[in-house]
């Protein structure tokens, strides 16, 4: 059985009240057929079709994220920000993903857990760029960071939100145009540039017993750039959910966080089949464990697997992936280009 880190925490702290141990569980839900986006998300064997006109490009660009000028509609830029946290230009549509950028992760009880960024430890809220939505994928703190989300709700009170419905009772007070999303249910971000990207929920882990509603995981699917991002934070997935999609970028841990007899968070042999499913062109990962941490769940957790180990297992699985290593705080540029006869 695997644990998620997030219910380690708030289970220990006796003020909360929690007596029970939540347990993190791969979804046994199947994708539900609503659908209210506009935007047609290409079928598997018309996305292998598209593939045959054109090839996918990346560069990582020297310019730091902080003050950088995003462009391009046929473009996606990945900057990571630590943890788990991302911002992204896709096809021109600029998305926060999961911020966590004031103050420290501590899940409200520093003496069990208190968590810092090593690099990024000066980008502030007032570095982001204007912004078209903000993209929730879990209801606990390392993804819905309250410290965050209060002081960004007061900078753009317009901002577009899309989210679990497990963060509605967090999200409602601050933003007043929240899109709770089920996994299989899908929507549009609509750009200040008039670009429009998709965004369908995926099933993310369960956070407590097995009937309770799933976190999210998201494709994004760009038309301007022909290209489809799949993004979840823990490596925990729904096979049969994913079994009928495809992404060309596919961002996931690829180091395991582990307690004793507890898995926090997946990655390795789990990632590797996640990329062979959705038949990715390239893996980006994210080491959302890679924190200045102290408490006392740090001196217990630790990680299994490495980097290296990871290329290695994806080179034999899935040989034609190449793995993007993303790094914080600078623009992970990929492309599309029409490949030459």
């Amino acid at each position: 059985m695997a644990m998620h880190c997030n219910s380690v925490f708030l289970s220990s702290c006796s003020y909360l009240n929690r007596t029970k141990l939540f347990s993190t569980q791969s979804p046994s839900l199947h994708p539900s057929s609503s659908s209210d986006l506009p935007i047609t998300f290409p079928n598997r064997t018309k996305l292998q079709n598209i593939r045959l006109a054109r090839h996918i490009s990346a560069v990582v660009s020297e310019k730091n994220a902080v003050g950088s000028s995003f462009s391009g509609n046929n473009s996606i830029k990945l900057t990571y920000l630590e943890g788990n946290s991302w911002l992204w230009e896709v096809g021109g549509v600029r998305i926060l993903v999961d911020p966590i950028l004031v103050g420290n992760l501590d899940f409200g009880v520093p003496w069990l857990y208190d968590a810092a960024k090593k690099i990024l430890k000066s980008f502030q809220l007032k570095d982001l760029p204007e912004l078209d939505c903000l993209l929730i994928t879990q209801s606990l703190d390392d993804h819905c960071h309250q410290k965050t989300l209060k002081p960004l709700s007061k900078m753009f009170p317009d901002l577009r939100v899309i989210s679990t419905p497990n963060a509605e009772s967090i999200l409602n007070p601050l933003f007043g145009s929240v899109t709770y999303l089920e996994p299989g249910q899908s929507s549009e971000i609509e750009g200040k540039n008039g670009s429009k990207v998709g965004v369908r929920a995926t099933a993310g882990p369960v956070l407590g017993p097995p009937w309770q509603r799933p976190e999210n995981g998201y494709l994004i699917i760009s038309p301007q750039s022909e290209l489809t991002i799949y993004f979840e934070p823990h490596c925990v997935y729904n096979q049969a959910f994913l079994q009928k999609e495809q992404a060309d970028i596919v961002i996931t841990p690829v180091i395991k966080q582990l307690l004793p007899s507890f898995t926090l968070v997946s990655g390795q042999e789990d990632a590797i089949k996640l990329a062979s499913l959705l038949q990715a062109k390239y893996v980006v990962p994210m080491n959302n464990g890679d924190l200045d941490s102290k408490g006392f769940l740090s001196s217990i957790l630790y990680s299994e697997g490495t980097i290296e180990s990871f290329k290695e297992l994806l080179s034999r699985e899935l040989p034609d992936a190449k793995v993007l290593m993303p790094i914080p705080g600078e623009p992970l540029e990929i492309s599309t280009a029409s490949r030459v006869p």
